[in-house]
């Protein structure tokens, strides 16, 4: 499949994720004001969509907890500044095994509960865009496993496509492509699907640049797509999306540094892949045309 550039780029901010990154610098939110401001800075600096988890403001542990939803996407909307929401549903599918000669019973950690639990808070807040994770898949930690049997996300998607909530399908392997295909396919998700190709995770997808072109082309031409890379790869996939088709994500979710010894802010990362992208040649879209292209439905302030 011949590249071909994409000239109307958006970007997508993660804001601050659910990893443990709350104590490796001090920029990572933790409160719902401090998320929410950051993904105003964010939007300020170019970013046309912020995509938010929340955490324990005291400990900065992830949480599911409504009443931070809320507070950050009252927030959000009051602000001065248009951005389109994007709330994370991928928490609330953990397993954690115990040692390899005892895996039962699960461990600390654990965090698996009903499908409409997962999306209680999609619910709740009516943001744009909330996240699918399409598949299950080991991560680095020796014995946790993300977990999205396809009966759960049949049940998800569902529910997100009845909400009027755009599910943006992360793919972390070209296996969840196809399985996303399939929900298409089986009238739950309505097409043209919106897809994050979520590169570099461990144990997923490497950030290889072959790998990276077998999930563009495993994409559906009439489909959009965002493209990310972890830590130091972050911005040479600025480019890389771009050149490929797709549009962009940076943020604290997915890389701290700026530069070498040099920790970032949600806002230094956008206004970096602002330079790339027009660097580029094209040009920066912002939330207005991102709702026209992906049929988007904005919430009025509660």
């Amino acid at each position: 499949m011949p590249l071909e550039m994409n000239r109307d780029v958006f970007i997508t901010c993660a804001v601050t994720g659910s990893g443990g990154t709350q104590d490796r610098s001090p920029h990572v939110p933790r409160s719902p004001k401090q998320i929410a401001d950051s993904a105003i800075a964010a939007a300020k600096a170019g970013a046309a969509i912020a995509h938010c988890h929340v955490r324990d403001p005291d400990t900065g542990t992830p949480s599911r907890d409504l009443a931070f939803y809320r507070e950050v996407t009252d927030r959000i909307r009051d602000a001065e500044v248009d951005v389109v929401l994007n709330l994370t549903a991928g928490m609330g599918g953990d397993m954690v095994f115990g040692p390899p000669d005892a895996p039962l019973p699960l461990t600390t950690g654990t965090d698996m509960i009903s499908a409409e639990e997962r999306v209680a808070h999609v619910a709740e807040c009516l943001p744009e865009i909330c996240t699918l994770d399409c598949g299950t898949m080991n991560f680095a930690e020796a014995d946790y496993v993300m977990t999205n049997t396809p009966g759960m996300l049949t049940a998800m998607g569902r529910m997100m496509t009845e909400l009027g909530v755009k599910p943006e399908i992360e793919a972390f392997d070209t296996g969840h492509l196809w399985y996303a295909k399939q929900l298409v396919a089986d009238d739950v998700l309505d097409a043209p699907a919106l897809v994050q190709l979520c590169m570099g995770v461990p144990w997923g997808a490497p950030d290889d640049l072959n790998t990276f072109m077998a999930m563009v082309n495993n994409v559906p031409p009439d489909w959009n797509f965002s493209a990310f890379s972890l830590g130091r790869n972050q911005m040479a996939y600025v480019a890389a999306a771009v050149l490929a088709g797709g549009n962009v994500r940076v943020g604290l979710e997915d890389n701290l540094w700026l530069g070498k010894g040099q920790l970032a802010t949600n806002e230094q990362l956008v206004s970096r892949a602002v330079g790339i992208i027009e660097g580029m040649g094209a040009r920066v879209i912002g939330p207005s045309e991102v709702r026209e292209k992906l049929g988007l439905t904005k919430r009025a302030p509660a």
